[in-house]
């Protein structure tokens, strides 16, 4: 099994000055604005490159957890999940140096070492985990509801 997704931006104008607009081929994002201001400043009205980076991660995280707990004959009833970018400075420019995971969940039946352990695997298997290697630090808070 294989899938290929796509997403494209379209930008106008210059540096910070400049706007862009990102879509998706699914639509859930359609022309959605971003920039300078939504990336360091505090508009609220665009998106950044950062929270998408971290919805993907969680997403991408929390289905993984779902996934190894079923593969271990446990079902999940509720996964909550939390991914916090963070972007520093790095000479002239940027990256990202952190990503903390926060995984809370109920899942009847299962122990607190089990539930870790899953929580470690799925961390450590996800696809987006793996595409995000060169993050120097991604952290994991597992938290099991009861």
């Amino acid at each position: 099994m294989s899938a290929e997704k796509s997403a494209s931006v379209h930008w106008e104008g210059a540096g910070k000055a400049g706007q862009g607009q990102i879509s998706t081929e699914t639509g859930a994002l359609n022309k959605y604005p971003y920039g300078f201001a939504s990336r360091f400043g505090d508009d609220r009205k665009g998106t950044n490159p950062e929270e998408i980076v971290g919805a993907a991660h969680a997403a991408c995280f929390t289905m993984a957890f779902s996934f190894a707990a079923d593969k271990a004959g446990i079902q999940t009833e509720t996964v909550d999940t939390t991914a916090k970018v963070r972007l520093v400075q790095d000479g002239e420019g940027f990256k990202i140096d952190r990503i903390a995971l926060t995984l809370t969940a109920k899942v009847p039946g299962i122990d607190e070492a089990k539930f870790q352990e899953l929580a470690e695997g799925a961390k450590a298997n996800c696809p987006l985990s793996k595409a995000l290697a060169g993050v120097p630090e991604i952290t994991l808070k597992a938290t099991l509801v009861q």
